[in-house]
């Protein structure tokens, strides 16, 4: 599944709610950046309750050859509710994380697919991504390094989500191949297995992306989905930086890659509001977030305990693997 045709639109889905807008602004900007010119691009905006003032101030940073739309999830969803199960980060609950799950089903003319989370910088061209040749992978991705790191969370994926740490695969940049993922009932197989178990997750989307994908998957070069991470150096050439989990530059001095950030966040339209998230960041918010990593660790850990899990029910003969 190689994109050979040029002139062929490439789709690149995003997810956001209202406060994302900022940041979502600079993926944009670094995308359209380093875009080539012989090139088409399509990008998709799902969201939960964006303004149209945001709208407006996102379309405005189209081209010719680059289309921003917006296409607001109301319905579908209804069954994922505001559970412990289902936060992010362990903080916070907001169904946008859930949104690429129902990509394949929700656009049944596209076969072929990029997802990048709204946290990103784009800093190469994203169609050498779309050209990656899939053959009968559902999705090709990049191994977590982010915290594959931390024992607690590495024994998490093996022994809770059923995957080996070096395969388990961070969701926030995916090459999907939709018309694989329609045939084997993606958006069909997460709903049964979220409402029949309510399986406890420390990270929603990509635990069940995980356990229902591993074995299908396309492992990219760690430069698609750079993470920071200070146990590991910065990559020389990233053709992606993940601002993943709480290592956010518009938050925090000293994140890696941070300069690519602010690079893009000047010609984004957003710099005003990036500059005010980072200045007001209080130490109360600070002190929350080392609260919550160490609550996201203690999770994995004690996970691992449940009754239920991916890994038990796979061993015990449920369909978890697409």
């Amino acid at each position: 599944m190689k994109c050979n045709n040029t002139n062929e639109q490439i789709p690149i889905f995003f997810s956001i709610d209202n406060g994302y807008a900022p940041y979502l602004a600079v993926a944009l900007c670094s995308a359209i950046k380093n875009c080539s010119s012989e090139r088409r691009y399509r990008a998709i905006v799902l969201h939960q309750g964006l303004t149209q003032e945001n709208k407006n101030r996102l379309s405005s940073l189209s081209k010719d050859n680059f289309t921003i739309e917006f296409h607001e999830m109301k319905e579908g969803l209804e069954t994922i509710t505001d559970r412990t199960s289902n936060y992010l980060r362990c903080d916070y609950f907001t169904l946008t994380i859930y949104f690429r799950l129902f990509i394949p089903t929700m656009f049944k003319e596209l076969d072929k697919a990029i997802y990048v989370d709204s946290d990103v910088v784009i800093a190469d061209d994203i169609a050498k991504l779309y050209d990656v040749e899939l053959g009968d992978k559902l999705i090709a991705a990049c191994n977590d390094k982010s915290v594959s790191d931390v024992p607690e969370l590495a024994r998490y994926m093996e022994e809770y989500v059923g995957v080996k740490k070096e395969e388990y695969i961070n969701s926030g940049v995916l090459l999907m191949n939709l018309r694989a993922l329609r045939e084997a009932g993606l958006a069909e197989r997460f709903l049964y297995l979220l409402n029949t178990y309510h399986l406890d997750s420390i990270a929603p989307d990509q635990d069940y992306i995980n356990a229902l994908c591993n074995g299908k998957i396309l492992y990219l070069g760690e430069e698609w989905d750079a993470m920071p991470n200070p146990n590991n150096n910065e990559l020389e050439s990233p053709k992606i930086i993940h601002y993943n989990l709480f290592s956010k530059p518009w938050m925090y001095n000293g994140i890696q890659y941070e300069d690519y950030f602010w690079r893009y966040a000047r010609e984004s339209g957003y710099l005003l509001e990036a500059m005010e998230s980072k200045n007001t960041y209080s130490d109360e918010q600070k002190e929350n977030d080392r609260i919550c990593l160490e609550r996201l660790i203690s999770n994995g850990k004690a996970f691992c305990s449940n009754a239920q899990s991916f890994r038990k029910l796979y061993e015990n003969g449920e369909s978890i693997r697409l």
